[in-house]
């Protein structure tokens, strides 16, 4: 017996419906990428590994998947290391490509390479799949899209300030009316560690701090405890854990806080810029809200970090991002500031289907098949078909000259609201049958009237 096929856990198959959904909200993205001067570039699905490896810690290199060397690829490794194994050793003599897993350091890559060629600043946008090998579950993927818009080659923080009306653009395309653009800076950050006097705890302090919606004033004073974090710091950074109000008062408070802290303040100025000019232009849907306890990517932003989160849906973020003061420092190309948003396609897609937001018309398919009653009368339908799709109609000829029955049923189980008849009595009468499949209406046209009614 054949074997039952199957696909890689963590991957998905696509029916013609989902594709349609997801390149509805791809091509709304693309749309305002373009809109506001992001160009597109696409980079190899697979990178050389010394690319790749050492750019996401221990964690993010585990989860590469690697890609054995074509041939016998032993071949490079002696006995004494198949004898011997050191994991570690072995695969960069096995391996010597991956895939890649996300779509930042191999941007950093390209940068760095096509630096002389590159106007700065540099408004990139890149929209393609990448792959983790994570543990598969609901709503995490081995393989899935991931949909960027960086600038680079500045350091002005009226790029934020474009970043935050390009996700209020497309969820407002979307019909996302009312998502929250939290946001918070990696300074003020700092700045709280250090006039606590945990400094040197800035890591396991935000960590516990980004915690709080999920395990709440307890849990998150408990675990900075356990990371060594004194009583008396805690103490002082009871206010956060009531941190409410609009943000200009949460501004105001964060001032107060940080009023001895250089880099605190520094980032406390860079927030009252953003909010204050997002305030003046106004956005269209989107909510804005300084998040004290927004954490996320600590090693990597170094000044705003964006979240996005979705509204009446309880999904996760569904975007997030921020200022990275040197990105391409890592493939030796100094004091190159970029800043950079993400969109999450998946989720968003989720988020839509869940408060049935997709237009009706997105999944729409053939608009009329013509039903085949021999080579005679289809080259007549034909004729029609070809001109038909020359003005954009979506059409098609059933190929074989089935039972009639059988082409009304194949219309109907595929969605298609009109047939249209071309036997040999409408040849004759140089006409057209169009037969609604929803209501059983009939009528006969001639050409431009089918036209008409088919647009």
């Amino acid at each position: 017996m054949a074997q039952k096929p199957s696909i890689p856990k963590g991957t998905r198959d696509f029916s013609p419906a989902e594709v349609a959904k997801r390149n509805y909200i791809s091509s709304i993205m693309k749309h305002h990428f373009e809109v506001f001067g992001f160009q597109p570039i696409e980079t190899p699905s697979f990178e050389n590994s010394e690319t790749l490896m050492g750019k996401y810690g221990e964690e993010g290199d585990r989860l590469i998947f690697k890609i054995l060397n074509s041939g016998d690829y032993l071949d490079k490794v002696s006995e004494e290391e198949l004898s011997n194994i050191d994991y570690k050793k072995l695969t960069s003599k096995i391996s010597e490509k991956a895939l890649r897993y996300d779509l930042t350091v191999p941007f950093a890559r390209y940068v760095v390479q096509h630096q002389n060629e590159i106007e700065f600043p540099f408004k990139r946008y890149q929209i393609q799949p990448v792959w983790r090998a994570d543990r598969p579950q609901k709503g995490r993927f081995r393989e899935f899209y991931q949909c960027d818009a960086d600038v680079v080659g500045s350091t002005s923080l009226w790029q934020e300030v474009e970043l935050v009306q390009l996700y209020d653009a497309v969820f407002t395309q979307l019909g996302l009316g009312g998502a929250t653009i939290k946001i918070n800076n990696r300074k003020i950050l700092s700045g709280i560690a250090e006039v606590i006097g945990a400094k040197d705890k800035l890591i396991d302090f935000t960590v516990a701090l980004d915690k709080l919606d999920k395990i709440g004033e307890e849990g998150v004073k408990k675990e900075m405890l356990e990371k060594g974090i004194s009583e008396t710091a805690i103490e002082k950074v009871q206010p956060l854990f009531q941190f409410m109000g609009t943000v200009a008062e949460k501004i105001e408070k964060l001032n107060q806080l940080l009023a001895s802290s250089e880099e605190g303040k520094k980032g406390v100025e860079e927030l009252q810029f953003i909010c204050e000019t997002i305030e003046k232009l106004g956005l269209q849907t989107a909510i804005i809200d300084l998040d004290v306890t927004l954490a996320r990517g600590l090693n990597y932003y170094t000044g705003a970090i964006f979240e996005v989160v979705a509204p009446q849906v309880a999904m996760g973020s569904i975007g997030g991002g921020g200022r990275y003061d040197d990105l391409t420092g890592i493939f030796g190309l100094k004091n190159m500031s970029g800043v950079g948003i993400s969109f999450g396609l998946d989720r968003i897609y989720l988020v839509l289907e869940e408060l049935g937001l997709f237009p009706e018309t997105v999944t729409a398919t053939t608009k009329a098949l013509f039903i085949n009653y021999g080579n005679q009368e289809s080259l007549y339908a034909m004729e029609a078909i070809t001109k038909l799709r020359r003005s954009g109609i979506k059409v098609e000829l059933y190929p074989d000259a089935a039972k009639i029955a059988k082409q009304f049923q194949h219309a109907d189980k595929r969605g298609i609201p009109f047939a249209v008849i071309a036997g040999q009595s409408e040849m004759e009468q140089n006409c057209f049958g169009l037969k609604n499949l929803a209501t059983g209406e009939q009528m006969k046209l001639d050409f431009e009237g089918l036209r008409k009614a088919l647009v």
